[in-house]
């Protein structure tokens, strides 16, 4: 079953250092090697849905800039529509500064750039199914939820105060360990499902503060962790879509997410349908 969504969100260039190690604050670690990708939490959410067989359009904002072609070559080089992601000429295309280590665990450091300067007035008309996060201006993402006119999952990252009535309105919210933290008691008045993402340890599934599901991701060597939790994100709105049970939605997703983590880099590593359907045994 084809499904279609908006993603409404950021569109970053990521450059990548690869080390032997993060750094401690204070430190400096050399010898890392750089990389640039296409990123950013909305883009790659939409990237992610695409490839996993959705209809996507990406609503965003870059910078009237060459890291703008950069930023949205696999988005476009895919088949997303990008008719709604316009380009700002007073600022430049968002950037993320990550560094990965070998095991795959990394820090991330966001310049936003275009994306700060997404206001609300400047959002199209939304039909449909929506993905939302929170690296644009959160009066932006607020607007998009409110007119929202089918089903709405809100990735709550990076974790900030939100109005209630973005969490009213959710059919799905996603957020990781620390971001369920700093949330707290407010997910469980969410009226839809809460995914809480555990890294290699799998993902619950929440309804007003009651399990519903577990799920395990299949083993992986991980080389990058950067871009796994967007294509959870992704993976998880595209199955409940397409109508699969709620336990089985978390399995691909978390398996989806697992296979992101196997590459290097955000969007080159997201995994095609063909990929999850063989991890899953349906190929």
């Amino acid at each position: 079953m084809s499904v279609a969504v908006t993603i409404v969100g950021s569109v970053n260039l990521d450059l990548v250092a690869s080390g032997a190690s993060l750094p401690a604050p204070g430190e400096t670690v050399t010898g890392a090697t750089l990389a640039r990708h296409p990123g950013g939490k909305g883009a790659n959410q939409a990237l992610a849905a695409r490839r996993l067989g959705a209809a996507v359009s990406l609503v965003g904002r870059v910078g009237a800039d060459a890291m703008a072609d950069e930023a949205l070559a696999l988005l476009r080089q895919d088949g997303v529509d990008l008719s709604g992601c316009t380009a700002d000429p007073a600022a430049p295309t968002g950037v993320a500064l990550i560094a990965v280590a070998p095991d795959g665990e990394n820090l991330i450091v966001v310049a936003p750039g275009a994306n700060a300067g997404f206001a609300a007035d400047a959002l199209p008309a939304i039909s449909g199914a929506l993905i939302a996060q929170l690296e644009l201006p959160i009066d932006t993402v607020a607007k998009a939820v409110a007119t929202a006119d089918g089903f709405v999952a809100l990735n709550l990252a990076p974790a900030a105060e939100v109005p209630p009535a973005m969490l009213a309105r959710a059919d799905l919210v996603v957020v990781n360990e620390g971001e369920a933290a700093f949330y707290g008691a407010a997910l469980d008045v969410v009226p839809g499902l809460v995914a809480i993402t555990l890294g290699a340890r799998g993902a619950r599934l929440m309804r007003r503060g009651e399990l519903v599901a577990e799920a395990t991701p299949p083993k992986v060597t991980a080389i990058d962790a950067t871009g796994a939790g967007d294509a959870f994100v992704a993976a998880l709105t595209v199955a409940l879509l397409e109508g699969q049970a709620e336990a089985a939605a978390l399995t691909f997703a978390c398996t989806v997410g697992a296979l992101a983590a196997t590459k290097p880099g955000a969007q080159p590593s997201l995994p095609w349908r063909a990929e999850v359907d063989t991890m899953l045994g349906k190929a």
